[in-house]
C-alpha cells in the first residue's frame, strides 16, 4: 500500500507522462479515463494495492488533466463545508466548524488560473484582469467567489461555500439545536399565514441554510420566484417554481442583469411569493416595495450582527437605491413591509444558533418598533469553550396576529 507522499509523486509523474504522450485534444473524457486506468494497472502490476487506492489514483490523474485537480479531491470530502484558496500554495478548509490549513497545494499558479477559468466558463461567466471579481457556482451548486491579481495580492483567490447534497430541513435544524420543535411549529404557521420574514446574521451563521429550511413550509401549490446572485437555494417541494440568477457584464461592459432588474421582472410573473437569496444594495428598495404591494409571504436574508443592526443596514441599502428618499419614508417602508426578523449567530464554540425572533410592529417618533418574541438565553452549563442554552419565549404577546386570523389559524404565537 502506497503512502500519501508516494501516491502524490506517482500521480504527478503519470500526469506528466500522459500530457507528453497522449493526443489529449482527440480523446473524449471516457476514452481518456479508460487510457489512464490501463496505464495505472500496467504501472502497478505486481504490487499489492487495494482496489480503492487504484480507483483514487485514476480519479486524481484524470481530474488533474480534465477536472479541477486538487479541488476535486477536496470537494469529494463530505466533511468539508468551506474551501479558501489564497494563491496556489495556501489552501484552507473548514471542517466541523474549524478552519485548518491543508498540507497540499496546486501544481502552479498557472494551473490554479486554468481551473478558475473552467469553473467560471461552465457557468457562462467571465473573469479576467478587466473584470477580476466574479461570483459563480460549481456544477453541483456550490457557491464560488473568485478574485484575481492584481486585486488579490497573494495570487488567485477562490472561496467556495459547499453545496449540501440534501436540502436543509427544519428537522435538521432541530437536530442541530438551532431551534426546537415548538418554535419550528410556530414558524410553520407564520410562513403559511404569509408573514414577510427576513433572516439576518453574520458570515457563516447559516442564513441560506435557515432560508432553505423555512421554504419547505411554503404550500406546494403556490407560485414562487427565487432571485439570487448565484443560485444555491434548494426548494424541493414547490411545483410552480421559477429560479432567477443575476449576470455580470461581459468583456465589452454590456449584458449585466442585476438583482433590481430581476425583482422588477419577477413582479410581472404573477408570483405568490418572492424569495430573495440575499439583499446587499439598492435592490432592498424593490424588495420592500414588492412586499408592500401584495406579495406577502416573501422571504429574504441579509448580513448583520443584530436585529437593530439589520434595520440600520436596510435603511442604508434602500438609500443606495433611492438617495432622494427622506429617512422617515424609508423607515416607514421597512416597518410596513417586514413582519418578522430572525437573527442568527455563530457563537464562540463555532455553533450556529438562532438568537432572536422579533416582530416588527410599526413606526413611531422616527423609530421602527420591535417586539421580541423569542430570545436566546445561555444556561448554567455554558462555559468559555461550549455554549449551552435555548430560545426562550419572552413575556411579550404577539401584536400583529391579523394574518394568522385571516388564514384561519387560531394558535397563539
Amino acid at each position: 500500500m502506497l503512502d500519501d507522499s508516494k501516491i502524490q509523486e506517482f500521480v504527478d509523474e503519470l500526469r506528466q507522462y500522459i500530457v507528453d504522450n497522449l493526443p489529449l485534444s482527440k480523446l473524449s473524457d471516457e476514452e481518456l479515463e479508460a487510457q489512464i486506468e490501463d496505464i495505472v494497472l500496467e504501472r502497478l502490476a505486481g504490487q499489492y494495492i487495494p482496489i480503492e487506492q487504484k480507483v483514487s489514483i485514476v480519479q486524481q490523474v484524470y481530474s488533474s488533466i480534465r477536472g479541477f485537480g486538487l479541488l476535486d479531491t477536496i470537494m469529494n470530502d463530505e466533511s468539508i463545508t468551506e474551501v479558501m484558496i489564497n494563491g496556489a500554495n495556501n489552501v484552507f478548509i473548514e471542517k466541523r466548524g474549524r478552519v485548518v490549513r491543508l498540507d497540499k497545494a496546486f501544481e502552479s499558479q498557472r494551473r490554479l488560473e486554468d481551473i478558475i477559468q473552467r469553473i467560471v466558463g461552465q457557468a457562462g461567466r467571465e473573469v479576467n484582469q478587466a473584470n477580476p471579481i466574479c461570483d459563480t457556482r460549481l456544477p453541483d451548486g456550490s457557491r464560488v467567489n473568485v478574485v484575481l491579481p492584481p486585486i488579490a495580492l497573494c495570487g488567485p483567490t477562490v472561496t467556495i461555500r459547499k453545496f449540501s447534497k440534501t436540502p436543509m430541513t427544519v428537522e435538521q435544524l432541530i437536530k442541530y439545536k438551532s431551534i426546537n420543535e415548538e418554535i419550528a411549529s410556530k414558524l410553520q404557521l407564520l410562513v403559511k399565514a404569509k408573514y414577510n420574514i427576513f433572516i439576518a446574521g453574520g458570515t457563516g451563521s447559516g442564513k441560506t441554510t435557515f432560508l432553505n429550511a423555512l421554504s419547505n413550509y411554503i404550500p406546494r401549490d403556490e407560485r414562487v420566484i427565487t432571485i439570487e446572485d448565484s443560485a444555491e437555494l434548494q426548494l424541493a417541494n414547490i411545483d410552480n417554481l421559477v429560479s432567477l440568477e443575476t449576470r455580470n457584464a461581459n468583456a465589452s461592459g454590456t449584458g449585466e442583469i442585476t438583482m433590481r432588474d430581476l425583482i422588477k421582472s419577477s413582479l410581472r410573473m404573477r408570483p405568490e411569493r418572492i424569495v430573495v437569496g440575499e439583499v446587499r444594495g439598492g435592490e432592498a428598495l424593490d424588495m420592500l416595495q414588492a412586499m408592500n404591494t401584495g406579495h406577502d409571504g416573501s422571504l429574504s436574508t441579509g448580513h448583520a450582527n443584530s436585529t437593530a443592526d439589520m434595520l440600520s443596514r436596510l435603511e442604508t441599502m434602500v438609500l443606495q437605491g433611492a438617495a432622494a428618499l427622506p429617512l422617515d419614508a424609508v423607515r416607514q417602508q421597512i416597518a410596513s413591509a417586514l413582519d418578522i426578523i430572525i437573527h442568527l449567530s455563530r457563537l464562540r464554540d463555532h455553533s450556529r444558533k438562532t438568537m432572536e425572533i422579533s416582530e416588527v410592529v410599526g413606526y413611531k417618533n422616527g423609530q421602527i418598533l420591535m417586539n421580541p418574541l423569542y430570545q436566546f438565553e445561555e444556561d448554567e452549563f455554558s462555559t468559555l469553550e461550549k455554549v449551552s442554552g435555548s430560545l426562550k419565549r419572552t413575556k411579550n404577546p404577539m401584536i400583529h396576529d391579523f394574518k394568522l386570523k385571516l388564514s384561519g389559524i387560531k394558535t397563539v404565537i
